[in-house]
């Protein structure tokens, strides 16, 4: 089965206390590329731009996340990108 090479990836907070509990506007993006690699969690491994996650090709999901070499902050939710007229924060 053959991968994407790269996906944008989105770094939002999420408000719990919203009425839909959606995630807020994005506050990062990234360009993530393939690196070859599997991750722990059995998805491909996908870097760039201080972002490393590995996703799930087939859902999109992004199963494990560090950014800057660190784990997500409480409140902040990575997603890939791709909803028709999304675009990331400036």
């Amino acid at each position: 089965m053959s991968h994407p090479q790269s996906y944008e990836l989105l770094l939002t907070p999420h408000h719990s206390r919203t009425r839909t509990g959606a995630p807020g506007r994005p506050i990062r993006s990234a360009v993530v590329a393939a690196t070859g690699e599997t991750g722990a969690s059995g998805y491909p491994r996908y870097a760039g731009e201080g972002m490393e996650a590995d996703i799930d090709p087939e859902t999109r999901a992004v199963e494990a996340v560090l950014v800057d070499g660190e784990e997500l902050d409480y409140g902040m939710s990575v997603r890939v990108a791709g909803a028709e007229g999304e675009r990331p924060a400036s």
